[in-house]
């Protein structure tokens, strides 16, 4: 069997909104969302996107409210 390589966060590696002491993510704000959205419209898991669970229900909230707005597509 070959061996599985994980990848590890370093230790000073934190979330992307926690080092800009970001407090509320703005649905408005199409460019930090389109990044953290798949080419099928999809969000990116918290693994993937390297965010805290605080800050990926944010993102999750802000997404949903853009999609409803019609700011982003649904597909």
């Amino acid at each position: 069997m070959a061996k599985r390589k994980r990848k590890r966060r370093r230790i000073g590696e934190r979330c992307r909104f926690c080092r800009d002491k970001v407090k509320v993510i703005d649905y408005k704000d199409l460019q930090s969302l389109q990044r953290l959205l798949s080419s099928e419209a999809a969000l990116f898991s918290k693994k993937r996107s390297g965010n805290c669970s605080r800050h990926q229900r944010m993102v999750k909230h802000a997404v949903k409210r853009a999609r409803f707005l019609a700011l982003l597509p649904y597909l």
